[in-house]
């Protein structure tokens, strides 16, 4: 599973078209072809995966248990609205006008690696989010990595 690296910011056409960056496509595995999933996210980010990141979490979500309502209203909001998207022949993707009011998104867009996925987010949205969490980053380091983390730079 690639981990994919990098923050860009990117501009939709009028169209609703958006170019992917050259940073991150050279990033895509040999073979991934032009194919990738867009959803809605958290935060009102969208989430755009490509297609074997998509597919090996459709197969965990598949075995969630249909019987427990809050797996159905995760499935719900998660899975509605996901869209299968192509790269054109000029390297853009058209973003589903509904995905674009999700995330407020009307022109200036920020696309964000998060590992095996890239969040798209409304420029302003996404600056203010990160502005708004960053005097918290140390806490929320130490407690979501708390023990567990090992320390890259130890013994330098």
């Amino acid at each position: 599973m690639k981990n994919f690296l990098g923050e860009y910011e990117v501009a939709m056409d009028a169209k609703g078209r958006f170019l992917v960056p050259s940073g991150f496509r050279k990033q895509l595995p040999e073979g991934a072809g032009e194919q990738f999933v867009i959803n809605r996210g958290f935060e009102n980010c969208l989430s755009l995966y490509p297609m074997e990141s998509w597919n090996l979490l459709s197969e965990k979500i598949s075995r969630l248990n249909d019987f427990n309502p809050k797996v159905r209203d995760f499935k719900r909001l998660f899975l509605n609205g996901a869209t299968l998207v192509e790269l054109d022949s000029a390297g853009r993707v058209l973003l589903p006008k509904p995905l674009q009011e999700y995330a407020g998104i009307k022109k200036d867009m920020v696309f964000s690696a998060q590992g095996n996925k890239v969040e798209l987010w409304d420029k302003d949205t996404y600056y203010d989010y990160i502005r708004s969490q960053s005097a918290g980053f140390s806490d929320l380091a130490a407690e979501v990595a708390g023990g567990d983390f090992i320390n890259p730079f130890e013994g330098l």
